[in-house]
């Protein structure tokens, strides 16, 4: 693949909801890029869809609900993140948003900005609270994908 068409595919794999930058990060690199390189492109990639998830919630979503299709697959998709949103709600009452940035953080399935995003949403949190949050997240996750991406930091040498 040449790297005109692997940055674009990465730039997609980083907005898109699963894969985010800890499906973009170990493309990239394997496609020649440079942990570093990488993880900055996906961490740019990955808060910039922050803004268009909040708008469409926000302003567009309420419109969808008219019709029976979008609305059973929105709850349908969104039903596990009202379950996990209850865990982070008790957690933000408590810890505040700093609970919203460390669960972004997490590198782990769906545990990104899509899901930080929709929690915020969900909660009725103010949005540029949430998305300065939520991005610190994305970068916390960026830097632990990329270091391991890279071999720096390694799991119980399984990695």
């Amino acid at each position: 693949m040449d790297s005109v068409s692997a940055l674009g595919l990465a730039i997609l794999l980083s907005m898109a909801p699963i894969s985010e930058l800890r499906g973009a990060i170990p493309f990239l690199v394997s496609q020649g890029m440079n942990p570093f390189g990488a993880a900055l492109i996906c961490i740019f990639f990955n808060i910039l869809i922050i803004i268009p998830i909040f708008l469409f919630l926000d302003y567009i979503h309420k419109y969808f609900l008219k019709w029976g299709f979008y609305k059973k697959t929105f709850n349908f998709l969104i039903k596990p993140s009202r379950k996990r949103s209850k865990r982070v709600e008790k957690a933000i009452q408590s810890y505040g948003l700093i609970a919203l940035t460390l669960f972004v953080s997490l590198p782990l399935p769906i545990t990104g900005a899509w899901t930080g995003s929709i929690i915020a949403w969900l909660l009725n949190l103010k949005r540029m609270r949430s998305f300065f949050a939520i991005a610190l997240g994305v970068i916390i996750a960026g830097l632990v994908v990329g270091l391991v991406t890279s071999g720096v930091i390694t799991f119980f040498g399984l990695i």
